[in-house]
């Protein structure tokens, strides 16, 4: 099962509620079809959700707010192509980097959530700034393409 994790629910949560508050009285579309997903989750005391079966209204909403996240955890220093099995760039395995344009968005939040978990990737300490700026670009990208507000 390809699954979507409780933390990245709750992530699109924020990004939605950011884009679209509402009115103070209703949520807007997308943020009520991925607040039934988290409220249902946290009814149940579950901590994934199959990305298969979501609502169609919450795949949608899902989807837009990660168009608007980094697709790879790469900052273009792969010690996997110098034979390592773990990178120590991104902290995804060899199969991963080899595999990654076939993942679903699912398999993509898992391994996202499992190296930042570890914490352990040269993103995350060593090369940071070059993630942030990744994140930057990636950010203006999904602007000029209409997918973001511009909030600089």
């Amino acid at each position: 099962m390809a699954a979507l994790h409780i933390t990245d629910i709750e992530a699109a949560i924020n990004h939605w509620r950011a884009q679209q508050p509402g009115d103070g009285v209703a949520l807007s579309p997308p943020l009520r079809a991925l607040a039934e997903v988290y409220a249902q989750m946290v009814f149940f005391r579950q901590d994934e959700a199959d990305e298969y079966t979501l609502p169609p209204a919450a795949a949608e909403a899902f989807a837009d707010w990660y168009a608007a996240t980094p697709d790879t955890p790469c900052i273009a220093i792969c010690s996997t192509s110098q034979g390592d099995d773990l990178c120590k760039g991104c902290g995804r395995t060899f199969d991963e980097v080899q595999h990654w344009p076939a993942f679903s968005v699912g398999e993509k939040r898992a391994v996202w959530r499992r190296i930042s978990l570890e914490g352990t990737a040269w993103r995350f300490n060593r090369y940071a700034e070059r993630a942030a700026e990744h994140r930057a670009q990636v950010r203006t990208a999904a602007f000029a393409q209409g997918r973001l507000p511009f909030s600089g």
